[in-house]
């Protein structure tokens, strides 16, 4: 029997060891390698180009996101399960969109996990729907992911304008002149940054920006202001 052959990307060392424990136990499944971080993952799937990565979101040195674009253009044939604890529209989004076949969330890992392998190596598309929010389950019913790409291409460019200058740290009022708008349209843009992909708080939206690319890793908010 030939085995799927599966890479671990998730940047909690015993995570990683439950994992390979579990998917290792499968008569029909084997870890072939592990990463720790978003460049780990690509050079460890670009190196033993396995049938399917296990790959968490939010990871040091490269997201999730950005791993997951890397790995669909070097790799066509290798599918991609995100095995996450967001389990918000935004990230759900995202994900399908830079290439993702399959979204479980962690809580329910142990009961969901091979399954989802199992399915997105057929080329079938899972989204753990029963332990997931409410929220996930509408974006998956009521909008088509975009395969184009680019997770990126859910916003405007004014709204990925004022979604990095959020995330950078700064205040309405700063992101209005900047952006040479009223105060008023910057507020109106944040409600629609907030319906568009379910993140309410600053901090939500920064580690959703830091997600998607739109700004580095080592960019950190300046300010405290929630404003």
């Amino acid at each position: 029997m030939q085995k799927i052959r599966v890479v671990i990307a998730d940047d909690h060392a015993v995570l990683r060891a439950g994992l390979r424990m579990l998917i290792n136990t499968q008569p029909d499944m084997v870890v072939v390698a592990e990463a720790g971080d978003g460049l780990e993952a690509v050079r460890q799937a670009t190196e033993t180009k396995p049938d399917v990565v296990v790959m968490d979101i939010t990871m040091p040195a490269m997201g999730g996101i950005q791993a997951i674009e890397q790995i669909r253009q070097a790799l066509q044939q290798t599918q991609i399960l995100v095995l996450t604890m967001h389990d918000d529209t935004a990230y759900l989004r995202s994900a399908l969109a830079a290439g993702a076949s399959g979204y479980v969330v962690k809580k329910s890992a142990d009961s969901e996990l091979i399954s989802a392998i199992t399915a997105v190596h057929r080329g079938q598309m899972f989204v753990d729907l029963a332990s997931s929010s409410g929220a996930i389950q509408e974006a998956l019913l009521n909008k088509e992911p975009s395969r184009s790409g680019d997770p990126r291409s859910l916003l405007s460019q004014r709204e990925k304008a004022v979604l990095t200058l959020v995330a950078e740290g700064y205040t309405n009022q700063q992101v209005a002149d900047r952006l040479c708008l009223s105060v008023k349209t910057i507020e109106t843009y944040r409600m629609r940054l907030a319906e568009k992909l379910g993140l309410r708080t600053r901090a939500d939206l920064t580690r959703y920006a830091l997600e998607i690319g739109l700004i580095g890793p080592g960019k950190f908010p300046h300010e405290a202001s929630s404003a």
